[in-house]
């Protein structure tokens, strides 16, 4: 046990996408997915014991009720005291870049090593998923997916970062929070959409071909069903009372420029998550020309190159 441990996490590109919750209690998800983590981004997490307990984000005092509400459920099942929390994103928070699911798996890790917990990679991946359901992919590296393991819904990696030579090409319309976080849209998408069914019982059968498409290293096949669900999984979102719009007006452009670098030859494909910015998944020598295709779209702010990331982990 320490009295203090930090620990780094990345955020994850879900291709074949969470969006939506199980009813009940834990933040259980309604169908699997799976993922890429990234390591262009990274949260750095240090928890130290404290009189009482803080959270601090990039050196602001934040009341964050999700962090509190993962502290009362592990204190169900460890002896934790007070605790001081301080998170440092060195990328933007809240507008779609996942930042939740790097946070909550930096947090969980940095919990682990400064108490001795002994929690398996298992273990902290579905600690992390009760704070936020995408955290618990961050858990793992490279590709990684987060099912039913018979006990508990975790996350697995797939396929090791350095298995795979791919690139991720992210272009950013906005630095903005957006309006609806993913939480309560996803709980709109599932109580009003008339898609929302439709949409689990095809996320189910899209996360088959993903996984046998990453395991077989297919390009072309995991591009196809990784375009079908962000489409999938935006229409749910938009057919929800009210609807939720995500994208921008640049968006778009950078998802028909996806298209026509494809048309042209690249090996590339395009994902959103909930929030406005393009995430262009490409061959890694395909990385350049997709970057400056993206880059000279007016409303696209700034564009990131990105290579696959390790697992959550401590550093001190």
């Amino acid at each position: 046990m320490h009295g203090r441990a930090t620990a780094i996490a990345h955020p994850n590109v879900a291709l074949v996408k969470y969006w939506g919750k199980a009813p009940g209690p834990h933040n259980v998800p309604a169908a699997p997915s799976l993922s890429v983590t990234l390591d262009a981004f990274s949260t750095v997490t240090t928890v130290a014991s404290a009189s009482e307990d803080s959270f601090a984000l990039n050196g602001q005092a934040v009341a964050d009720a999700k962090v509190a509400g993962l502290l009362l459920e592990l204190r169900e099942h460890f002896a934790l005291p007070p605790l001081r929390v301080a998170t440092e994103n060195d990328f933007p928070t809240g507008c779609g870049l996942a930042s939740s699911a790097s946070g909550f798996a930096a947090l969980v890790t940095a919990i682990d090593g400064c108490f001795g917990l002994g929690l398996t990679m298992a273990e902290r991946s579905a600690w992390a998923r009760r704070g936020s359901g995408s955290a618990a992919r961050s858990i793992v590296g490279g590709f990684g997916v987060l099912r039913d393991d018979g006990t508990d819904w975790t996350a697995e990696e797939l396929l090791p970062a350095d298995a795979w030579s791919l690139s991720i090409v992210i272009g950013v319309t906005s630095t903005r929070p957006k309006a609806v976080g993913s939480t309560a849209g996803m709980e709109r998408s599932r109580l009003t959409s008339p898609f929302y069914a439709p949409w689990v019982a095809a996320t189910v059968a899209d996360y088959a071909v993903a996984r046998r498409a990453v395991t077989e290293q297919d390009f072309a096949a995991l591009a196809k069903v990784s375009e079908s669900s962000c489409l999938k999984m935006h229409a749910v979102a938009l057919a929800a009372e009210p609807g939720l719009l995500y994208w921008h007006g640049a968006t778009v452009d950078a998802l028909h420029r996806v298209r026509a670098l494809r048309k042209a030859g690249l090996q590339v494909f395009f994902t959103v998550d909930a929030g406005p910015q393009v995430k262009a998944v490409c061959a890694a020598g395909d990385a350049e020309a997709v970057r400056a295709g993206l880059a000279e779209l007016p409303g696209i702010e700034f564009v990131v190159v990105s290579g696959l990331g390790a697992g959550a982990a401590c550093t001190a």
